[in-house]
């Protein structure tokens, strides 16, 4: 991971705004790929995938660890993101996989 050398306060915002845009949008595709998934299970507790919700877990503290960061942190975020994108799944489960 190449980390720029900011020269400026002013710098380093920018810079962490435009991160900031770009962790939105991947969020957002994330979501999206999610609500596609209801589309392919067969009842509510496929789409809760605890299961596959740990896993996701241990992957993402695995990768927080690769890079010097908090695996807490990391959890914590993931747990609120998943629980709310698990909701969507299951708002378009009932729709009939229909985004």
């Amino acid at each position: 991971m190449e980390i720029k050398q900011c020269t400026s306060l002013q710098e380093v915002r920018d810079e962490v705004d435009q991160l900031d845009d770009m962790i939105v949008e991947l969020i957002a595709k994330r979501n999206s790929y999610v609500r596609q998934a209801a589309a392919f299970k067969e009842s509510i507790e496929e789409v809760k995938a605890p299961e596959r919700m740990e896993a996701v877990m241990q992957r993402v503290r695995h990768r927080a660890l690769a890079y010097n960061l908090s695996p807490n942190l990391i959890s914590k975020l993931y747990t609120i993101m998943i629980n709310e994108m698990v909701e969507s799944e299951i708002a378009e489960f009932r729709n009939g996989g229909n985004f």
